[in-house]
Formats: structure tokens, C-alpha cells, sequence
């Protein structure tokens, strides 16, 4: 959250089109935020986009949109484990693939796919956000509170409405600030940080 996931995402994709490289940018169906057919950031940069569901989904509009050099991929964490092998298999094909999305959930806990994309990936940046409460570097948020009327949030990991959000909804933090990581006062409990992320597939 607030780390520039989406703006580096939007950045790399300026670049291949300056290039003369076929680009195709996909969002999540759930992410309705500004709109169907755009992927946007939080400071405003914005380029149309595809909408899929599911990772199955976007391996078909990917296959229908033809001969393509890039495939830019937002809100990553809510297409599923089944994007791993989706992604694999476009790289194999040789495009490049740009994933931006969330590495951690709101409670601290690894939220895949992306931990297993990057494990996967020819390049991982990993970026971090600014903490709400110290300004030191984030690689950590947090809920506010559940949003209303967008479904169920219970479970940090399932992919629904609930989830997306911005400033009003979620705060990003530090370590020091983090409330009760599910780590803390467990015997031999370890854990290192998790960003927001942007990876790439090349």
C-alpha cells in the first residue's frame, strides 16, 4: 500500500510503448476504484486497461489481444495462486511480464501469489511506503477499519471487494508501529518484513 507499485508499474509500460513494444495492461475485475478499463495510481498517472477475473482470465484476454512484447499485470495478490504458472507459461512464450501487487496482507501475513512470483522471477524491486505514524520506511500496512457494503473482509487472504482500498481504509507502517504481527510471543517465531512489491517476469 501508498509503496508506488502501480506508478512503477505505469512507468515500465510508458517506457515500452515509447519503444515501439506491444503492451497489454491488465487489472483485477474487484479493483473498481477509477473505474472499469483503467489502471491508476495513487498520485493520478493512469493508462487504459483489460479487466479479468481470474488468472484463466487473463492468460485468454493475453492470448486474444494477439502478438504482444509485454503484459503489465495490477493488483496481482487478487488473482490467485493460479497466476504462477499463468505467468511462467507468458514468459516461456517470451513476453515480458510486469506483476505490481501486495507481497503482505493488512495482518502481516505472506499474501500470495506474489511471494512464490518473485521466488520465480528473473527481477524482484521491492518497494516500501512511508510509515503513518513515524515516517520511517514501510514495508508493512495496516486496516483502519472494514470497509462497508463491498463483501465479506474476514479472511485477509480471500480476493474480495472489501479488500480494495485506499488512505481511508488502510495506513502503511513500520516495524516499530505494527500492531501484533502474528509472529510476536510465539516460541522460536521469527519473520522478516514484507513490502508492497513490484516484480518483474523477464
Amino acid at each position: 500500500m501508498f509503496a508506488g507499485k502501480t506508478e512503477e508499474l505505469l512507468r515500465r509500460v510508458r517506457r515500452a510503448e515509447i519503444a515501439g513494444r506491444r503492451v497489454e495492461v491488465v487489472g483485477h475485475a474487484l479493483d473498481t476504484r477509477r473505474g472499469a478499463g483503467t489502471v491508476s495510481s495513487h498520485s493520478g498517472f493512469a493508462t487504459p486497461s483489460r479487466t479479468a477475473r481470474d488468472a484463466d482470465d487473463l492468460e485468454r484476454l493475453v492470448r486474444e489481444a494477439g502478438p504482444l512484447d509485454l503484459v503489465a499485470v495490477d493488483e496481482a495478490q487478487f488473482f490467485g495462486p493460479g497466476l504462477v504458472d499463468v505467468v511462467q507459461r507468458l514468459a516461456d512464450r517470451g513476453l515480458v511480464v510486469v506483476v505490481a501487487g501486495l507481497d503482505v496482507t493488512f495482518d502481516a501475513r505472506p499474501f500470495e501469489p506474489l511471494p512464490a512470483l518473485m521466488a520465480l522471477a528473473e527481477r524482484v524491486d521491492k518497494l516500501t511506503a512511508v510509515c503513518a505514524v513515524c515516517g520511517e520506511d514501510a514495508a508493512f500496512h495496516v486496516r483502519l477499519a472494514a470497509p462497508t457494503g463491498a463483501g465479506d473482509p474476514g479472511d485477509p487472504l480471500a480476493p474480495v471487494a472489501a479488500h480494495v482500498g485506499g488512505a481511508e481504509t488502510y495506513e502503511a507502517r513500520c516495524r516499530t508501529h505494527l500492531p501484533d504481527p502474528p509472529w510476536r510471543g510465539q516460541p522460536g517465531g521469527g519473520g522478516a518484513g514484507a513490502s508492497s512489491t513490484s516484480g518483474t517476469n523477464e
